[in-house]
């Protein structure tokens, strides 16, 4: 193997190791807006875990960059929530910034 060769491997692996990250990390974000959101509409326990996990799945099977926000505030919306789309917005970039600590972290 040459010198380009094992940098390009290098490359590779970092590529890999970051979007493996990322992934974690909006999986995780899309798990603590879906626990926002449900104590926000009065969901028990069972009841929020159950909604996180249709949000994150909801963000895998969408695409799209708002997909998420628009669920959200959607569901909050015919729970009779009065918020903003800009208010989850301003939310998820916090969870966002949580959500790289928490991974991070680990």
């Amino acid at each position: 193997m040459t010198t380009f060769d094992d940098r390009e491997k290098a490359f590779e692996d970092k590529f890999r190791h970051d979007e493996d990250v990322l992934f974690r990390v909006r999986m995780r974000r899309d798990t603590l807006a879906g626990l926002w959101a449900a104590g926000l509409m009065g969901l028990n326990t069972a009841e929020a875990q159950v909604y996180a996990r249709q949000i994150v799945e909801v963000d895998i099977g969408t695409p799209g960059p708002h997909d998420i926000r628009d669920r959200l505030a959607a569901d909050l919306h015919a729970k009779g929530v009065d918020i903003s789309d800009h208010r989850v917005e301003r939310e998820m970039g916090h969870l966002l910034t949580l959500a790289r600590q928490q991974v991070n972290a680990e």
